[in-house]
C-alpha cells in the first residue's frame, strides 16, 4: 500500500472510527442524477484518481444515461471513495461547486484525469481546472481548508465500506446489489434491463 493511501485511511480513522465525523447530511451530499420516482437506484462509489472510474464516466455513463436515466428508468447517485489525497482535494473542489455544478465538476475532473491526477502537482492542476469552472481563488482556498467538509468526504468512504463491503472504485450497488468495477455498457444492461422491463 502506498505511503499517501495509507495517510489516507489514517486520516479515516482519525476522524470517523472515533465518532467525531460530521454527519453527512450538514456537509458533502451525494450527487444524483435521474428521476426520483426511477424504478432502479444504482450507487457509484468511485474515486476521481481512478483510471476504471474515469473511464466509466467517459465511455459507458453517456450511453446508460441515454438509455437508463434519461427515460426515467435508473437515478444514479454518486458517492465519493477517494484513494488518495488528490482525489479527496478534486471531491472537496466538486462538492464546493454545490449540488447543481457539481456533477459538471466530476465529469471535467474525470475527462482531465490523465492531465491533472498524474501531474508533477496534482493539486495546483485541480486549482487551474476549478478556475476555469467558475470558482475563484478565494473560494478554492477556504474548501480545501474545511475540515469538516473533508471529513464528511472520508466518512462518505468508511459508510461504503463498512455498510455495503466496498473495496475496490468503481463498484456500484444496483437495488442493494454490489457490482464491483466497470461493466461496460453490455454488461449494465445485462443486469438492468431485466429489472426496468
Amino acid at each position: 500500500m502506498s505511503d499517501r493511501r495509507s495517510l489516507l485511511l489514517a486520516a479515516v480513522a482519525a476522524c470517523c472510527l472515533a465518532g467525531t465525523g460530521p454527519a453527512l447530511a450538514e456537509t458533502a451530499q451525494e450527487f444524483v442524477i435521474g428521476s426520483a420516482d426511477a424504478p432502479v437506484t444504482m450507487i457509484e462509489y468511485a474515486s476521481l484518481t481512478c483510471p476504471h472510474c474515469a473511464s466509466f464516466h467517459n465511455e459507458t455513463l453517456p450511453e446508460l444515461k441515454k438509455k437508463y436515466i434519461d427515460t426515467g428508468k435508473v437515478r444514479l447517485v454518486f458517492r465519493d471513495f477517494p484513494l488518495d489525497q488528490a482525489a479527496l482535494q478534486a471531491s472537496i473542489l466538486a462538492h464546493c461547486a454545490g449540488q447543481e455544478r457539481g456533477p459538471l465538476f466530476l465529469s471535467a475532473f474525470f475527462q482531465n484525469q490523465d492531465r491533472w491526477a498524474v501531474a508533477d502537482d496534482p493539486s495546483a492542476a485541480l486549482r487551474q481546472l476549478a478556475k476555469l469552472g467558475g470558482l475563484s481563488d478565494e473560494r478554492i482556498d477556504a474548501c480545501l481548508a474545511d475540515k469538516e467538509l473533508g471529513d464528511s468526504i472520508l466518512k462518505m468512504r468508511l459508510d461504503g465500506e463498512q455498510q455495503h463491503s466496498i473495496q475496490s472504485t468503481p463498484s456500484f450497488l444496483i437495488n442493494d446489489q454490489l457490482h464491483a468495477g466497470n461493466l461496460g455498457v453490455e454488461g449494465f444492461s445485462e443486469i438492468l434491463d431485466p429489472l426496468v422491463n
